[in-house]
């Protein structure tokens, strides 16, 4: 064993100069991040990430309306549904996309046109609408879509991303 198989493959120095640099780095970028808006530059991380801007909020809590009759959007019992919506819809960046679902079956279509879609829109909207009415969330913070799945109304609530 020689004397330079203990040296440093590079010098101390260089080092500590090259951590003061990212620092110095770091510095100027946290500087420039405030002069910033920072709608602006939530923006740009979106497109860095290739988030679309009408992408539907993150969901971060579940609910659901079950009991609903075959071929019917007549609303069960919802008081459960409201409570949670209350509690959970207090803060104004999150979202509520309600899912209205039918079982796929030949009796769970709408009457008048025969279709499962338009019956699961119903269903969600007959929620959407006593949310809506009790005051539990504002309108323009609905979101409505339509799926196969149970006979029931999916409430998903979702952070926007501070998107106001």
């Amino acid at each position: 064993m020689t004397l330079d198989d203990d040296l440093p493959a590079r010098p101390i120095w260089l080092t500590t100069l090259a951590d003061l640099a990212l620092l110095l780095v770091g510095f100027f970028v946290l500087l420039q991040a405030n002069q910033v808006d920072p709608a602006t530059l939530a923006a740009s991380f979106r497109a860095g990430f290739g988030v679309k801007e009408n992408a539907p909020a993150m969901p971060v809590d579940l609910a659901a309306v079950s009991g609903f009759a075959p071929g019917s959007a007549q609303l069960p019992d919802t008081q459960a549904a409201l409570a949670w919506a209350r509690t959970a819809a207090t803060d104004p960046r999150t979202r509520l996309r309600i899912i209205g679902e039918v079982d796929g079956s030949a009796g769970d279509v709408d009457s008048l046109t025969g279709s499962g879609p338009i019956l699961a829109a119903d269903r969600a909207r007959a929620v959407a609408a006593i949310l809506v009415r009790s005051g539990a969330i504002a309108p323009e913070r609905i979101a409505i879509t339509t799926a196969r799945g149970q006979r029931r109304a999916v409430l998903s609530l979702g952070y926007d991303g501070g998107r106001q």
